[in-house]
C-alpha cells in the first residue's frame, strides 16, 4: 500500500490524508487505487460513522491527477471516475478539509463530499482545456449538479480561477476559515454529526442524494424511514429528550 495516501481510524472517525506535499498531493494511478482500497475498508466497517478527507501538510489540498498519468485519457478517466463514484456512494457523511488549493480532478473528489470547509487564500480551477482534454461526462454532470451550468462553463470553458469568498458564493465551500482554524472547525462539525443517530443520518444522506440525482428508489427510502422509526436509537432519542440528557446512539 502506498504511503502517499494514508488511512487513520480513531473511534467512529476515519481520516484519509493525501501525503505527497512536494507535488501538491498530485494523485498517481497507484494513489487512486490506494484511496479506493481505503474507502472499501471504511465501507466494510460499521463502527466507522464519518470520514474526513485531508491534504495533510501540503500547501495544496490536491493538484489533481499527476501530469505523468495524463497521457492516457482512457486510463485517467477510468481510475478517477471509479474512485469518485466509490466515494459518492459511501453511506457515511464525508467532510473535505481543504487546507489549500484544489485543482483538476480533485475538485470532483471534493464535490462528492457532503461538507467542504476551506481556508483563506485557497484557489480552485479545472484546467483540462489547457491540456487539450475533454473532461469526463460524469464529471461535467457533477459540476452542473453541484454548482450550476454557468459556473461549470466558467470553470471548464474559460478555466476561470475562483478564490477565497468566491468559493462560498458559488456553493463550492460551505465555510472558509483561517488556515490555523481549519482543524478545530472540522473537528467541531465532525463531533456534531457523530452525536446524531447514525441510521437517520446515513439514511437521509442516501435519500437526499437520490432525490438530487433524480433516481430515488422510493421503496428503499421507505424502508430506511421505517427502519428508523423501529430502531432502538429512536427510543433512545425519545428517552434522552424526556430525561433532558444527551442521547447515546448505537446505530441500531
Amino acid at each position: 500500500m502506498t504511503d502517499t495516501v494514508l488511512l487513520h481510524v480513531e473511534g467512529a472517525r476515519a481520516t484519509i490524508t493525501l501525503n505527497r506535499p512536494e507535488r501538491h498531493n498530485a494523485l498517481e494511478r497507484a494513489d487512486l487505487e490506494a484511496f479506493g482500497a481505503h474507502l472499501a475498508t471504511i465501507a466494510a466497517d460499521p463502527s466507522i460513522r464519518l470520514l474526513i478527507l485531508s491534504g495533510g501538510t501540503s500547501k495544496s489540498f490536491c493538484s489533481g491527477v499527476s501530469i505523468n498519468d495524463l497521457s492516457s485519457g482512457e486510463q485517467r478517466e477510468g481510475a478517477l471516475e471509479t474512485l469518485v463514484n466509490q466515494l459518492e456512494s459511501l453511506k457515511i457523511p464525508v467532510i473535505a478539509a481543504l487546507n489549500g488549493g484544489i485543482f483538476g480532478g480533485a475538485v470532483e473528489i471534493a464535490l462528492v463530499a457532503d461538507f467542504r470547509i476551506g481556508v483563506e487564500g485557497m484557489k480552485m480551477f479545472v484546467p483540462p482545456a489547457r491540456l487539450g482534454i475533454h473532461y469526463p461526462v460524469l464529471g461535467l454532470s457533477r459540476l452542473i449538479e453541484r454548482l450550476g451550468l454557468n459556473i461549470a462553463k466558467r470553470l471548464v470553458l474559460s478555466v476561470e480561477e475562483f478564490a477565497g469568498p468566491q468559493l462560498v458564493e458559488i456553493g463550492f465551500l460551505d465555510k472558509i476559515v483561517a488556515k490555523d482554524a481549519l482543524a478545530a472547525e472540522v473537528d467541531a462539525l465532525a463531533e456534531r454529526i457523530l452525536a446524531l443517530a447514525p441510521l437517520a443520518v446515513q439514511g437521509m444522506k442516501q435519500t437526499l442524494n437520490g432525490i438530487a440525482r433524480g433516481n430515488l428508489d422510493e421503496a428503499a427510502a421507505a424502508a430506511r424511514i421505517a427502519g428508523c422509526w423501529a430502531s432502538a436509537d429512536h427510543q433512545e432519542g425519545l428517552k434522552a429528550f424526556a430525561e433532558k440528557r444527551k442521547a447515546v446512539f448505537q446505530g441500531r
